[in-house]
């Protein structure tokens, strides 16, 4: 095992690990069905400790490369290409005690209102009468930035701020695509799914075709029935199912897409507020060739009230939409997307979504 672990690097040494094995397991250095080394043997192998390399291995699980079984060891379970071969089962896993009902019913958000008082206070002094100017089409620069900056360090995304587009939640980002795809247009989606996802493309005239879920994700059959070119997916804890893709079946979209030269959608609304210290690996960063429309919204991180959403585009459909599209003006108004910007360069976002997720974690515990 030639995993050397820079001690340096501001990268955590579990995800080094972690990173190291994804990238054998990928390659077929450990082929499917095979065993990865002990806790032990990793832990003295790479000059880690044995928490540390538990902790990598925990990430691995999760993520649905490996699988630990009792006495035995662990084995890797990713698929890799001969995914489509095997056989896809047909009921969807039993869900989480604590898991919510619905996407978002609070009256009120869980951010504290101290921190996002005093961040409004703070733009008002910080930029004045700038507050009442019209925000840019697309969304104001400094948002969009720091969107950019978030989304490197919290999902290893890296684009640039002109792919981001910003507006009032995720229904009025599926009517933006849905009239960038074109009327008259099919796109397969998640059944069950959220259902103002059917609602927003079928007044804008797009078809749907409903696949229905497995247990990890839409099964091969139903991906290779449909004729549609656009899939539209919720790869983590999809809504009402709570079904979440593994890797394998996140490869198994990516290749769908690339056979038929479509467009995924990827609509990643609940990610950040897992309970499990996994890494979620995004559509959107897999295969720079497939297309992939990558959304999410502040609404249920912050509060409600909070309507702000985000679309990235990937770098092939930005000419199609400013050309298209570029006319529309942003629906959150300049102020709200100051103060957005302003938590997530100093960090309180990010300390908000830690804070909650421990506390997740928490309750499960009891």
């Amino acid at each position: 095992m030639n995993y050397r672990i820079d001690k340096k690097s501001q990268t955590p040494a579990y995800i080094q690990l972690y990173r190291y094995f994804v990238s054998d397991i990928e390659s077929g250095v450990y082929p499917y069905g095979s065993k990865i080394p002990s806790k032990r043997n990793i832990a003295e192998e790479t000059g880690v400790s044995v928490i540390t390399a538990e902790h990598a291995v925990e990430l691995l699980n999760e993520e649905g490369y490996v699988q630990n079984r009792q006495r035995s060891g662990v084995f890797v379970i990713y698929k890799g290409e001969d995914f489509l071969t095997e056989s896809v089962k047909e009921e969807i896993v039993e869900k989480e005690n604590d898991r919510e009902t619905e996407p978002v019913t609070q009256t009120k958000g869980e951010f504290p209102f101290s921190v996002l008082a005093k961040t409004m206070r703070k733009v008002l002094l910080d930029y004045g009468d700038d507050i009442l100017i019209k925000s840019p089409n697309h969304g104001c620069a400094l948002l969009r930035e720091e969107i950019c900056h978030y989304l490197a360090r919290s999902r290893g995304i890296v684009i640039r701020p002109s792919q981001v587009i910003i507006g009032s939640g995720a229904e009025y980002l599926y009517g933006l695509i849905a009239q960038l795809l074109g009327a008259g247009q099919t796109i397969a989606i998640e059944d069950p799914s959220y259902g103002k996802i059917r609602d927003v493309y079928r007044a804008m005239d797009i078809s749907c075709d409903l696949l229905s879920l497995g247990a990890d994700g839409i099964p091969a059959g139903e991906l290779a029935r449909t004729r549609a070119k656009v899939l539209h997916v919720t790869p983590f804890n999809s809504f009402p199912s709570g079904v979440t893709a593994t890797i394998s079946k996140k490869n198994e979209y990516i290749r769908w897409a690339k056979k038929r030269d479509g467009i995924l959608i990827e609509d990643n609304y609940d990610s950040e507020l897992t309970v499990s210290r996994r890494i979620e690996q995004p559509l959107f960063s897999m295969d720079p060739e497939v297309k992939v429309i990558y959304l999410n919204t502040f609404s249920r991180t912050l509060a409600p009230s909070m309507r702000i959403g985000y679309m990235i585009l990937p770098p092939s459909l930005e000419a199609a939409f400013n050309e298209k599209l570029g006319f529309y003006s942003c629906t959150v108004p300049i102020f709200d997307q100051y103060v957005l910007a302003k938590l997530l360069k100093n960090g309180d976002f990010e300390r908000h979504i830690n804070r909650i997720r421990r506390k997740r974690r928490e309750r499960k515990k009891l």
